[in-house]
């Protein structure tokens, strides 16, 4: 295993979608969703743990997860769990580990990957990103997997790649922006765009010369602190500024600006599992298309559902089509699927009657 490859693993989020599986207390990626035995965490943990050691991979979530990670990844060591102490989007604290990593390893290639999504193909997607891998070993580029699309998905942004690149790995024209429902078709039927995955690739030379040219002051900020990192300072240094930090993406903030970006159309499977629409396309379905997870049904006259329950109790359904059905403990939601989008709004008015 090549000690200088490192992971750089998302987990702060909260997936407010999922409500009311997924919580600010106990978000989706330390959930099963699919009742696969393993959480997403856990899963992609494992996933990425293939290629990189695992003393190499570093976690980063928001400081309230910290002992969720630590209980449900048991082989971390707490000093690779790196906490925020405020949401400053994905920017700040790429910058902040990549600055770690730099220290320990300055020949160090690293992948940041979301915790929360599902990949099923895995052999596949090892072999992608051994590639990206070897490309950044070489070459001073910010890469990211694109994902093949399938359907004009107006929830993802995408890559455009330049389409006369006959090169495995194809130079970025340019990221675009999430589009309406024509705009996407259009995407499709040009040919040369792929869905944004969120999964970059790069040196840690090539991303910490990135924020120094297009985030200086974010640069700055980070660097400051740099005789702390990996030290018993380190804490005390993020607890004064990390805060400070403008809330910035990592493909605002340096992958929209950069000229040395590339991507590698993804021959693996992939679902980030936003919605409940989404999780309801990776299970398995009965002969009328419902997907239930860990709930004992019996389903007349229904069709198209996903149901969900904690609790061990049968839950009878007639006549629902398309619904989304989840009881946990105080809540039972009963939503329609066209309307999943709205699910976040609901979150927020179920927040305000607790």
């Amino acid at each position: 295993m090549n000690k200088n490859y490192y992971a750089i693993l998302m987990a702060g989020g909260i997936g407010s979608r999922f409500w009311p599986v997924s919580t600010t207390e106990l978000p989706k990626q330390f959930h099963d969703m699919l009742g696969a035995g393993s959480t997403l965490i856990q899963k992609t943990f494992s996933r990425l743990s293939k290629l990189i050691p695992v003393e190499n991979i570093l976690i980063l979530t928001n400081e309230r997860y910290n002992d969720l990670v630590l209980e449900q990844l048991p082989m971390v060591k707490p000093e690779q769990v790196l906490l925020e102490p405020a949401m400053r989007n994905t920017a700040p604290c790429i910058l902040y580990a990549s600055l770690k990593i730099q220290k320990m390893n300055p020949n160090a290639v690293m992948v940041v990957a979301p915790s929360d999504h599902w990949i099923e193909d895995e052999n596949a997607f090892a072999h992608n990103l051994q590639q990206c891998f070897d490309f950044c070993q070489k070459e001073d580029a910010l890469m990211t997997l694109g994902i093949q699309p399938t359907f004009p998905n107006t929830g993802f942004g995408y890559i455009e790649f330049d389409k006369t690149d006959a090169n495995p790995i194809k130079k970025v024209n340019q990221f675009r922006e999430k589009p309406d429902y024509a705009t996407a078709k259009s995407f499709l039927e040009v040919g040369n765009f792929l869905w944004n995955g969120g999964i970059f690739i790069w040196s840690v030379q090539s991303i910490t010369a990135a924020f120094e040219k297009f985030q200086p002051q974010i640069n700055a900020l980070f660097l400051r602190g740099n005789e702390s990192y990996n030290t018993s300072l380190e804490k005390d240094f993020i607890h004064q500024n990390y805060a400070n930090a403008e809330n910035v993406s990592i493909d605002y903030a340096i992958m929209e600006n950069a000229k040395n970006v590339y991507v590698l159309p993804a021959t693996f499977d992939w679902n980030d599992l936003g919605t409940w629409g989404q999780l309801h396309e990776k299970l398995e379905k009965d002969e009328h298309n419902n997907g239930v997870i860990n709930a004992k049904v019996i389903l007349e006259n229904a069709s198209n559902n996903i149901v969900r329950s904690d609790a061990n109790k049968l839950i009878v359904i007639d006549g629902l089509n398309d619904y989304i059905i989840v009881d946990k403990e105080g809540v039972l939601l009963i939503y329609p699927k066209s309307k999943e989008q709205d699910i976040k709004r609901i979150t927020a008015l179920a927040n305000e009657i607790k």
